[in-house]
């Protein structure tokens, strides 16, 4: 039976981030990953923004991972050419009942130290968006855009150039706690059995779910999943704006925002809707057209002028999340032998949005601990 130092399970962005710099440091290492190919669930669904880390409770795993994160994923882009674009950010206030919450807004930013940041009036953000409905703004000049599947394909060939290997159609069947690491069982066309010293969940929404198959680790531990699908509907022709555009944030989320991608398109979403399913394999991707009302109404509240006919049902994510929708938003959470009591065992969850651009500061926060 092989014996490793090193499994992680799920190649998503995060597990390709710490799956590389687990290699970087010598471990050798296997990544498990259920689909065909790296980043086909949440790390191919989202907005690609690198966000600045304006929304988190200060000293929160989001609030610290999301700004070092966004200073490492820069160098790293600009270190492996992959594509970004730093359009700036702009969370409008478009009537004065919101300037007490983008007051907040802009102090939390503070305490969290995001990069680049400052209060603008109405007038100097109409100068910069003269086609927004503004009483005031934060913006946000370290935000943008990322080109996520040329960031995950890098990370993938530095962690193989490493000696790492990736095993596709390989999921994670049993795991059981054995003297000195864990005895894995893999399914898939060529199943096998490995051993390990370190074991690394980090499967996204299906995290719960990989946990519960850990043979040892008490079932208390471990937190439920919730599924909040994000729509996406994608604007027809030129956009007006040069910056993202976010309302302030409403529970769940960060409200219905206008993203472009890396040419300049414009597209609109993630809005909030919470899914009463048991598991990820009763999702349905699927974007209800008749969504598009809501969306109209909320964005005609920072731009008016948005014509009826411009939206058309794109294409939607889910975010990992392990707290419903009563509940506060909830922090990552690091489950490591402190929590559970299984040493070389590291369980990720709720790893939503700010992951993509925090993936960087996680892995090198896992790699300090393990140590």
């Amino acid at each position: 039976m092989e014996r490793l130092d090193c499994v992680v399970v799920g190649a998503g962005v995060v597990g390709l981030a710490i799956a590389r710099e687990m290699a970087l440091q010598g471990h050798e290492t296997i990544l498990l990953e259920r689909e065909s190919s790296f980043g086909t669930i949440s790390s191919a669904r989202n907005s690609e923004v690198i966000h600045a880390g304006i929304y988190y409770p200060k000293d929160s795993l989001k609030a610290k991972f999301c700004v070092e994160g966004n200073r490492l994923l820069y160098e790293y882009c600009r270190g492996h050419q992959v594509g970004t674009q730093r359009y700036g950010k702009l969370i409008v206030a478009s009537d004065k009942n919101q300037i007490d919450a983008l007051e907040g807004l802009f102090y939390k930013a503070q305490l969290n130290q995001a990069p680049e940041i400052s209060m603008i009036t109405a007038k100097e953000a109409k100068t910069l968006e003269p086609d927004l409905r503004v009483e005031a703004a934060i913006l946000s000049k370290s935000s943008g855009i990322v080109d996520s599947h040329a960031y995950m394909l890098s990370l993938l060939g530095g962690f193989e150039d490493a000696g790492g290997m990736v095993a596709y159609l390989s999921p994670l069947i049993r795991a059981t706690v054995i003297s000195g690491g864990f005895e894995l069982e893999v399914g898939g066309t060529d199943s096998m059995r490995l051993q390990t010293k370190y074991l690394i969940n980090c499967a996204g929404m299906s995290a719960p779910a990989i946990a519960r198959k850990i043979e040892g680790l008490a079932p208390e531990t471990i937190p439920q999943a919730y599924f909040a699908k994000g729509n996406y509907f994608s604007l027809s022709g030129r956009s007006p704006f040069k910056h993202l555009i976010y309302p302030v944030p409403e529970p769940g989320g960060l409200g219905v925002h206008l993203t472009l991608d890396m040419a300049g398109q414009a597209k609109f979403g993630p809005d909030v809707e919470w899914l009463d399913i048991e598991s990820e394999e009763q999702i349905n991707y699927a974007v209800d057209p008749k969504r598009g009302e809501r969306f109209y109404e909320a964005i005609r509240q920072y731009w008016p002028n948005l014509k009826d006919g411009a939206l058309q049902a794109d294409y939607s994510g889910v975010r990992a999340k392990i707290v419903s929708k009563d509940q506060a938003a909830g922090d990552f959470r690091i489950d490591g032998p402190e929590e559970h009591e299984i040493e070389g065992l590291y369980n990720l969850y709720g790893f939503e949005s700010p992951a993509l651009t925090s993936s960087l500061a996680i892995a090198q926060h896992l790699r300090k601990i393990m140590v």
